[in-house]
């Protein structure tokens, strides 16, 4: 089966996360709005749907339009075996990437803080503030749950949920990438206090389907219209 991920066709962002979910699967997947006339094909999938997305990612498989990031997650990772197959390791996988998407809205918020529809240098003020607390307590509060998180889990291999790879694995590898891009100095001084983190990123970086899809064309690269942004000047 082949699946057609909707998400925007120049950044990472939010559909990053499923985008490596798929990979590590090695599922077949077209990234529509980066096809010719794909942005076209975007908003008339919305329009379409009987159950339309409020924004991308969303994902088609079969007669399925499925939107939200965890949402999608929580769907693959039972398809590809990227879950576990108990109910309870399943809904503890979908609780952490729930916890993920709260994470990604704060780093979100260090660079836009007053709107998303203003640009972020007519708040450039405002999102210094907010970026100054971001590093002191926010990054240091959710990387220590999720440090601990993976310091609890009793079973071989070094994973957050259960004891094999899972789709919370390969968001917490995408979220230790982007907040080294956005924040290299803060995070040069933290990553240290997180070796379990480090180990996770590690271990993802290397697997094979992963490996491959870093250095391809598909990845694209971090850059200033995503979540992720790098401006100096926030780096505190």
């Amino acid at each position: 089966m082949e699946y057609a991920l909707y998400y925007w066709p120049s950044i990472q962002g939010r559909g990053e996360f499923v985008r490596l979910a798929l990979e590590e699967a090695g599922a077949a997947y077209v990234d529509v709005a980066r096809q010719k006339k794909g942005m076209d094909a975007l908003m008339a999938a919305m329009d379409a749907s009987a159950t339309p997305p409020f924004a991308p990612p969303f994902l088609k498989a079969d007669e399925l339009m499925i939107a939200q990031t965890a949402n999608i997650l929580l769907f693959l990772g039972a398809r590809h075996g990227l879950a576990p197959r108990a109910e309870a390791g399943r809904l503890w996988a979908h609780q952490l990437q729930l916890t993920i998407a709260d994470f990604i809205n704060e780093v979100h918020d260090t660079h836009h803080p007053v709107g998303v529809s203003l640009y972020y240098e007519d708040q450039k003020k405002e999102a210094k503030r907010r970026s100054a607390g971001f590093i002191a307590e926010r990054i240091p509060k959710f990387l220590g749950y999720f440090e601990q998180v993976l310091q609890n889990n009793d079973k071989r291999g070094g994973f957050a949920v259960g004891a094999r790879l899972s789709y919370v694995d390969l968001s917490l590898f995408q979220v230790m990438e982007g907040l080294r891009y956005a924040f290299p100095k803060a995070m040069a001084r933290m990553v240290p206090r997180y070796p379990a983190l480090i180990a996770v990123h590690g271990m993802v970086a290397e697997r094979p389907n992963i490996a491959a899809y870093l250095n391809s064309k598909r990845r694209i690269a971090f850059n200033e219209e995503g979540i992720f942004r790098h401006y100096p000047e926030l780096d505190g």
